[in-house]
């Protein structure tokens, strides 16, 4: 069953057309990788989904429902967590404060994100400020997940970290797909890592979906050509 629709997506910021045209469906479970190199939109589809940019043209669903016109906090009741490149977490509050400040009923609490990662539990009471950008971005996917989400959405999540955590939120990412059912939108630049979570990959250029399909039909020649740098 398709949980997120988008059909013909374009959006401008200002008179400056940012996309031209995103097809775009995730699945009930389902991990997709949304890839291309810089400024190619992928960050822009995420704010046309979370309400956060304006659709000028196009659909967008989200478990049958239109989110073309509703604002950003309506979207998040409806299921959708986003982790925001850059993190966003609020600096002056704890890790504890973080996370409850977005909860909402089911089945992800503070126990279950410090389960998942551990290092949160033991800074339960340090502000987000004096946390590493690691545990940063550890806090910001667990503030996500309390929103009890169907679909999280990783918005460069592991760019910018040392190799040891960057493989320590890769593992959470393939617990949570292996064991909660939660359909995932990630964007990152690792093809490696992707592989082996996603289940497709639709890859944009230029503000346009230029190709979708498994990750292993991915051919040097798709990589090369939209890819490479």
């Amino acid at each position: 069953m398709t949980l997120l629709s988008l059909n013909g997506v374009t959006a401008s910021y200002g008179p400056s057309q940012a996309l031209f045209g995103i097809d775009l469906d995730i699945a009930e479970g389902e991990v997709v990788a949304l890839m291309g190199r810089n400024g190619m939109g992928k960050s822009t589809t995420i704010k046309t989904i979370c309400g956060m940019l304006p659709v000028s043209d196009g659909d967008i669903s989200f478990a049958s429902k239109d989110l073309r016109k509703l604002p950003s906090y309506k979207i998040a009741r409806l299921g959708v967590g986003l982790v925001p490149e850059g993190r966003r977490c609020f600096a002056p509050l704890t890790v504890e404060e973080n996370l409850i400040a977005a909860a909402r009923p089911g089945s992800w609490d503070f126990a279950m994100v410090a389960e998942l990662f551990p290092r949160l539990a033991e800074r339960r009471d340090q502000t987000a400020s004096s946390l590493s950008g690691g545990e940063q971005q550890m806090l910001a996917i667990g503030r996500a997940l309390m929103i009890n989400p169907r679909l999280l959405i990783l918005d460069e999540a592991t760019e910018g970290l040392a190799p040891v955590v960057r493989q320590e939120i890769w593992a959470a990412i393939s617990r949570l797909k292996r064991d909660s059912g939660l359909s995932i939108l990630v964007v990152d630049k690792t093809l490696r890592e992707l592989a082996a979570v996603a289940d497709r990959a639709i890859i944009l250029n230029k503000g346009r979906s230029v190709w979708a399909g498994a990750m292993d039909t991915l051919t040097p020649e798709l990589k090369d050509r939209y890819l490479g740098v």
